[in-house]
């Protein structure tokens, strides 16, 4: 018996499974250049350590506290275990954060056939601005780290030395690193969610004041401070994006509407 050809893909589209095999080759392309991020942290390990601690050494020379430790920028170490699991950290974010264009280029490719052929050609500017985009956030964060840290450790007033183990600061500073890098693909995905018609510049307009909360929300949950200072520091940029992402939405109207008209 024949198949009912109403049953059957239509040429250049993927089934369900398909979607999934191609979305777990995907995921393995990550995996590896993760994996290959992190053996180059690990080489650098030593490196990476003293730029990471920096932010807190800055941090320190602003508070009243006497003591040797402190002035050294010392950071005390709890547990045996604790140096090992330093290491993977370092290894494992700073290999995600290495591994950056190669991610963004999979989520590309993997998004790509839904797009209009002229909208696939993109795809280097999109791996490119998410580069540097992530870049510039990281780099913002490292330079608000040490103005975040000095509030959250003068707040508990002059009688309590901060004695931090290498552990904790150093898994909070490089998750202020990614959540920043992350916060600024933002124009991205709301560029994306245009492309592939999930929301529209009608919907992004109207929802302005909604946008507001919903951004300081989205910044208090991806940062692990949550102090006031990162929030304006992050929230500020992040609605600047969606204002570009506005923009870029209406650019693209105009030239579609000009190209109907052009015939």
């Amino acid at each position: 018996m024949t198949a009912d050809p109403t049953t059957q893909p239509k040429a250049g589209e993927m089934t369900l499974i398909e979607h999934l095999t191609e979305l777990r080759q995907r995921i393995i392309k990550c995996a590896i250049a993760i994996a290959a991020g992190a053996v180059v942290c690990l080489v650098f390990y030593n490196q990476i350590f003293d730029a990471l601690v920096n932010p807190y050494c800055n941090a320190l020379e602003d508070l009243d506290v006497e003591s040797e430790l402190l002035s050294d920028c010392v950071l005390v170490l709890r547990e045996p275990l604790e140096g090992f699991s330093l290491v993977l950290t370092v290894a494992g974010y700073g290999g995600l954060m290495l591994a950056i264009p190669v991610v963004l280029w999979q989520a590309w490719q993997f998004i790509v056939p839904g797009l209009y052929p002229h909208e696939k050609r993109w795809a280097v500017p999109f791996v490119v601005t998410g580069a540097l985009l992530f870049l510039f956030g990281s780099a913002l964060a490292y330079w608000s780290v040490p103005r975040a840290l000095g509030f959250l450790l003068d707040i508990a007033g002059p009688n309590v030395a901060p004695f931090l183990g290498p552990g904790p600061y150093l898994s909070f500073i490089i998750k202020m690193l990614v959540a920043f890098g992350l916060g600024f693909q933002f124009p991205l995905i709301l560029i994306l969610a245009q492309l592939i018609g999930l929301v529209t510049i009608d919907q992004l307009r109207a929802g302005r004041r909604y946008a507001i909360v919903g951004i300081v929300v989205l910044v208090a949950v991806l940062t692990p401070s949550g102090d006031p200072i990162t929030l304006m520091v992050l929230s500020v940029p992040m609605y600047v994006f969606y204002e570009a992402a506005i923009i870029f939405g209406a650019i693209r109207a105009r030239r579609a509407k000009k190209a109907v008209a052009e015939g």
